[in-house]
């Protein structure tokens, strides 16, 4: 027999979806900005925000909600970035560097994270968002105070005047676009920055190979129910750990490729939005704190991109004032991670109560005897 289509349910999964595609599409027009550079702004945008969303698939999938600690991992991005400047290492090879700097920080970052939201089971997205604030103040302490007083800098003009501590603002101008223009694409006026997605493709294809490992099945496994794991035989807490770990240092990856886009980096605060960022964009591809697939990745980042280019220039042409369209972009930024997270619990709740339903029937439905 058929399946009856169940509105309630698809509009409930694509919620999220279906508003940002309503305002984009009303915004576009409005905004007057023409095709081709909403186009070269999408692909530039999907090209250094994809990898930091990213980072953000295996925690859930293991059951762990969306990881607000990754900004750990951008912390860890960042210094290796710093290093990079000190240095002055040019080009690719500096992002190397800073890679190499950047990965064992993010390891035993995340490792320490894994440690402590095992301890929080059930309340992990609120612990990982509050211990991202703890590290900042320890980020803060290093950079601020720790390097080049304890620390070696070897540069004296990326410290501030009093001889220790790192600048404000950092000109990345030795990595500068340096994955963007490797190899580069012009089509028309439209500039593809091609090795950027030629990474992200590997890490999709990373990600379709890990799911088919054993941690990966043990990890799907630990995220549909943690007891079952556990009587399987599953170390659940090792494998939560090792999820926020791949998190963590692939969080790091993305804020590198993310930095060497923009071209500088503020040293004490370019870290604190990639948490939210990156899970709104998720959440806007139709993901959920349960569920995320590599689609939801792109769906996502693609609208939030796209209204983060048109909505304010229409604020602009229909209020006179492009800081009324930034106020919308970012109330409806907001708002959509808290929507997601009501219709999470909304539906939860829901399938407890039809669980819990369907239990008491089967209860109270009566035993039929047999003919003797």
């Amino acid at each position: 027999m058929k399946k009856n289509f169940n509105y309630g349910s698809f509009l409930a999964d694509n919620a999220v979806v279906m508003i940002f595609v309503i305002i984009t599409l009303v915004a576009i027009p409005v905004s007057g900005l023409p095709l081709t550079s909403i186009i070269q702004e999408i692909l530039t945008r999907i090209g250094r925000n994809c990898f930091l969303v990213f980072s953000l698939l295996l925690p859930i999938m293991a059951g762990m909600g969306i990881n607000f600690g990754m900004v750990l991992g951008a912390m860890a991005g960042q210094i290796g970035l710093l290093f990079t400047v000190d240095w002055n290492i040019v080009g690719v090879p500096g992002l190397i560097f800073a890679s190499l700097i950047a990965i064992p920080i993010a390891g035993f970052l995340g490792w320490t994270a894994g440690q402590i939201l095992n301890r929080a089971r059930g309340r992990e997205m609120v612990t990982g968002y509050v211990l991202g604030f703890f590290m900042d103040g320890f980020y803060q302490l290093v950079v601020l105070y720790m390097m080049g007083a304890i620390i070696p800098i070897h540069s004296p003009t990326i410290l501030l005047s009093r001889g220790y501590g790192i600048r404000n603002t950092l000109n990345l101008d030795a990595v500068r676009q340096s994955l963007d223009r490797f190899i580069p694409l012009r089509i028309g006026t439209i500039s593809v920055p091609v090795f950027n997605y030629l990474i992200i493709g590997v890490l999709c294809l990373f990600i379709i190979w890990f799911r088919k490992t054993k941690l990966g099945q043990d990890m799907r496994a630990v995220g549909q129910n943690q007891a079952v794991a556990h009587a399987a035989g599953i170390p659940v807490d090792k494998t939560r750990i090792l999820a926020i770990v791949i998190s963590t240092v692939l969080a790091s990856l993305g804020q590198i490729i993310f930095l060497q886009n923009m071209g500088n980096i503020a040293t004490y605060n370019a870290h604190t939005q990639t948490g939210f960022m990156a899970a709104a964009a998720i959440l806007v591809g139709g993901a959920s704190v349960s569920r995320a697939s590599i689609p939801n990745v792109f769906i996502g980042t693609l609208l939030l991109h796209l209204m983060y280019i048109v909505v304010p220039r229409a604020g602009t042409n229909l209020f006179g004032d492009a800081q009324i369209g930034e106020y919308f972009r970012d109330a409806f930024s907001y708002a959509i991670i808290a929507l997601a997270l009501v219709i999470h619990a909304w539906r939860k709740r829901a399938n407890a109560e039809s669980a819990r339903s369907a239990l008491r029937g089967a209860a109270s439905k009566p035993e039929i005897e047999e003919p003797v």
